[in-house]
């Protein structure tokens, strides 16, 4: 038991991943990075709040890339004793009708007045188990469907087990970031029979169970959502459990699917954006679904050039974000001299890692996201010979790309071997380098580092993205698809600028393609090269508009009014 546990109603933040240190590798994106901002950004508000995901001590992958854009992975090692607390208790579940048991090391993320959030990283590699199931928490997103159904069953069921062994026994709400941790949901109706056995549950005990779980989907891919066959299911979690799950309606056509679970046992539901909120209701023929746009943390996320010059102008953009909107008082020769500087931290760091020299002077794009194809990493290389003139006739053009794939997505690493093919054919009109091993540290200096953030997904594939949130903290404006995020943080030629699609969810990429070179062509290098404080205004504007607004200090303060139903103070409303 923890000493003194938390007498405040607790909100419990459930996700596979969260990235809460570069040198820990617990996630593997846009999932794990956001995980870790809004728990970031819970610290700096004082949120009663604590957190539940795997240890992953083998981590996600690194990512290795030859000279023809093939990538191979291995594990990423990494010592646990390290970084984090062992805690004491160990708890005990089922897994294919066989005692696992589970204990949790702890992390704290420190805000800034002081306020810690406990983050608790399961694992189950301990001399009780057998050699196989000390195993389930070794890898992110890896194995068979197997093996991850087990690791969902120690995140959900085995992360409420230790919450309570913990002391949390006033749990107010919790918090499903994504489908994986949906079977938290049988945990708390198992803890509503008291012992008598699923069985005995009743719509009663489903509604109260109803009543304290949120649940944020993040994608509309469907390979996404996670689904098991019901024969697996069974296997995994037990008879009596399927029953109950199948009574409930808590299956899908035949499957465990885990977003359906976590739909049908929770009150509140959001989707990540208003276009994902839109779609998702499509998807489930759910209207009731939310929206809250997810936000980035501005302490992380902010390069050093632009936090000294925040601190010059603007005091409390730390401990209340919406003062960056004031950034539109800051001279435009000071947002310059600090993105000059953040530039060329960046163009260093390319350099110490490819051996790559980029010219500071040079119009640069920056493309770093996770490689899975509805992203589209190879667009603008789709008329390579165009790409060339513009460079040519209007100004040079350099690219830095970065992202990983995941190890079983082969559309994903071919479009890596695109970009690659690309960038050979380019040569030295258009310099390219695809940085390797894109993480946490990569990424600051490249968002903030770029002069202009690429986004190009396949609408309405997109549910929100955040990396374009980032760079645009460092006045970095985008030219992205209008999907996601960028539906809300678009103001042409005032925070950046869109890729026209005729308004359609099927634009043809070639179009789109050619929307990019227009783009580039006749607006945005012009003013780059031309006009150089005109792109300074933009840089600004986007600042004030996008940076005030798309963070996680106020996509935080959503979450407690709208889903938790908390204030400040720990009360309910």
């Amino acid at each position: 038991m923890i000493n003194q546990p938390n007498p405040l109603p607790i909100v419990a933040y459930f996700s596979m991943e969260i990235g809460l240190d570069p040198a820990m590798p617990t996630y593997s994106g846009g999932l794990g990075v956001l995980a870790g901002d809004a728990l970031r950004a819970a610290a700096d508000l004082g949120l009663p709040m604590v957190a539940v995901t795997l240890l992953h001590r083998k981590g996600h992958f690194r990512q290795h890339l030859d000279s023809s854009g093939n990538q191979t992975e291995s594990p990423s090692l990494w010592s646990p004793e390290e970084r984090l607390r062992p805690m004491s208790p160990a708890i005990s579940i089922t897994i294919e009708g066989r005692e696992v048991k589970v204990r949790a090391w702890s992390y704290l993320v420190r805000g800034l007045s002081g306020h810690t959030v406990p983050v608790y990283l399961l694992d189950t590699a301990l001399p009780q188990n057998t050699p196989w199931d000390q195993t389930i928490t070794d890898y992110l997103y890896g194995g068979d469907s197997h093996y991850r159904l087990c690791q969902e069953v120690v995140l959900g069921m085995g992360g409420v087990k230790i919450l309570r062994a913990l002391g949390y026994d006033r749990v107010h709400a919790f918090h499903m970031n994504e489908g994986h941790s949906s079977l938290l949901g049988l945990a708390l109706l198992e803890e509503q029979t008291w012992g008598r056995g699923l069985s005995t549950l009743t719509p009663a005990h489903l509604e109260r169970v109803r009543q304290r779980c949120v649940f944020t989907t993040h994608t509309p891919v469907a390979a996404g959502h996670d689904q098991f066959p019901m024969e697996l299911a069974t296997q995994v979690l037990g008879k009596e459990a399927m029953k109950t799950l199948w009574e409930a309606e808590c299956c899908l056509d035949g499957t465990l699917n885990m977003t359906h679970l976590a739909l049908t046992l929770s009150r509140y539901v959001n989707g990540v954006a208003l276009s994902h909120r839109h779609t998702t209701r499509d998807m489930y023929a759910n209207p009731g679904i939310e929206a809250i746009t997810n936000g980035v943390h501005t302490d992380t996320w902010t390069s050093a050039p632009f936090q000294r010059l925040y601190d010059k102008h603007i005091s409390e953009w730390r401990s209340d974000n919406v003062y960056l909107r004031y950034a539109v008082g800051i001279p435009l020769d000071e947002i310059l001299e600090a993105h000059k500087e953040a530039k060329a931290q960046l163009l260093a760091e390319v350099e110490k890692r490819t051996g790559v020299r980029f010219d500071p002077k040079v119009m640069t794009l920056g493309f770093a996201r996770r490689a899975t194809a509805y992203k589209r990493h190879d667009l603008l290389f789709t008329d390579l010979d165009r790409l060339k003139r513009i460079a040519q006739r209007i100004g040079p053009i350099q690219v830095i790309y970065g992202g990983k794939t995941h190890a079983q997505d082969e559309p994903g690493k071919e479009m890596i071997r695109r970009v690659f093919h690309g960038a050979a054919a380019l040569r030295d009109a258009v310099p390219v380098v695809y940085m390797e091993d894109y993480d946490m540290a990569l990424a600051k200096y490249i968002c903030s580092g770029v002069d202009l953030w690429l986004s190009t997904p396949r609408k309405p594939l997109e549910a929100s993205g955040t990396s374009g949130m980032k760079a645009a903290l460092n006045g970095v404006p985008s030219l992205s698809t209008l999907d996601g995020w960028w539906v809300e943080g678009h103001v042409e030629g005032v925070t950046g600028w869109a890729i026209e699609d005729g308004g359609r969810s099927d634009a043809d990429s070639a179009e789109e393609a050619v929307s990019i070179y227009d783009k580039l062509e006749y607006v945005v290098l012009p003013m780059f090269y031309s006009r150089p404080k005109a792109f300074a205004e933009v840089m600004r504007s986007t600042i004030a508009l996008n940076g005030s607004f798309f963070n996680a200090q106020r996509m935080m303060r959503q979450y407690m009014e709208n889903a938790y139903k908390i204030d400040l103070n720990g009360t309910t409303v």
